[in-house]
């Protein structure tokens, strides 16, 4: 599965943060039935093999529904699970090497803070980029805020798709209008809501206003 911009629309990250009544599984599945175009499972704490059997349940969740399905920063689960991508960073293994081991079928997202590294990222094989943190973010440390002029650079030196992320809100959305992004990644306000089916509804809708030309 190749993606199209269509599927930045509204990016869901998960974040176990906040799993509580609800399992991680179910509180995607409520993302998905929300409008969510695209999940990406994020796990730092889990052991390798709670890990991959997670992504392997939430890989047949998102296939049934046509949702592409991303792995977070480990190309191995990505690939023992079935995951349709997988995202690095710039401080994980480069993008060249993540697509020599991968093939050109699997999905490659790259973080790109400035546009050098979104055009480094797109000449080595990424088929999107993630862009920020457009609000600051309090799921990561040590991330330097990017400007919406930044944010416009980034988008208007590579020609493939562009998510912004981080502290991106139902509040805030439409500030990034006109920045030539293609949707929103998003953490806490989604698996943070109370109810995420209606959050992803509203989001995704702010999403697809967001991005009209």
């Amino acid at each position: 599965m190749k993606l199209d911009n269509h599927a930045m629309r509204l990016y869901a990250v998960t974040d176990r943060a906040w799993v509580g009544e609800k399992t991680l599984y179910e509180q995607v599945e409520e993302a998905i039935r929300g409008g969510a175009t695209c999940v990406q499972l994020r796990e730092k704490q889990l052991d390798r093999a709670a890990f991959l059997a997670e992504a392997r349940q939430i890989a047949s969740l998102c296939k049934a529904h046509g949702v592409p399905f991303i792995i977070n920063d480990d190309l191995d689960i990505a690939l023992a699970c079935g995951a349709d991508g997988v995202h690095v960073g710039q401080d994980d293994m480069p993008a060249a090497e993540v697509r020599r081991r991968a093939g050109r079928d699997l999905i490659v997202g790259v973080s790109a803070h400035n546009p050098a590294e979104a055009r480094k990222a797109a000449a080595d094989g990424a088929d999107y980029l993630g862009a920020g943190a457009v609000f600051g973010t309090t799921t990561k440390s040590n991330v330097t805020p990017l400007s919406h002029q930044g944010l416009k650079g980034i988008c208007d030196a590579v020609d493939i798709p562009v998510v912004a992320i981080g502290g991106i809100n139902a509040r805030n959305l439409m500030e990034l209008q006109g920045t030539g992004v293609d949707g929103v990644a998003v953490v806490s306000a989604l698996f943070g809501a109370g109810d995420i089916e209606a959050a992803a509804r509203h989001l995704r809708a702010l999403s697809e206003k967001m991005t009209e030309e």
